[in-house]
């Protein structure tokens, strides 16, 4: 039995050593990436958004790289889950409201 708490000890060390460098990375890119939008950031997503559908217009989306459309139909797509995944959580239940 002293053995295997021994063992379970440098098991949770060496876990603790590998992982520490992953989590700092990981923290770095999440103040980064995971923050509201500050109110300075506003005019910039209204020129991201006129710029979008100025393109839907005049069909410059025509003249994407197939990398490009591909990354554009993911992100479309990972909207679409968190959507559905949001109604889920909301509705508590699968397929429809629980009454």
């Amino acid at each position: 039995m002293s053995g295997l708490v021994g063992k379970a000890v440098t098991l949770a060390k060496t876990a603790v050593t590998v992982a520490k460098p992953q989590a700092e990375i990981f923290l770095r890119y999440a103040k980064v990436e995971l923050v509201p939008p500050k109110p300075g950031d506003i005019p910039a997503i209204r020129a991201g958004l006129g710029k979008l559908i100025h393109s839907a217009k005049t069909g410059a989306y025509k003249n994407l790289t197939v990398k490009e459309a591909w990354i554009n139909t993911l992100v479309g797509i990972e909207i679409w889950c968190w959507f559905f995944v949001g109604e889920c959580i909301g509705k508590r239940h699968l397929v429809g409201y629980d009454v």
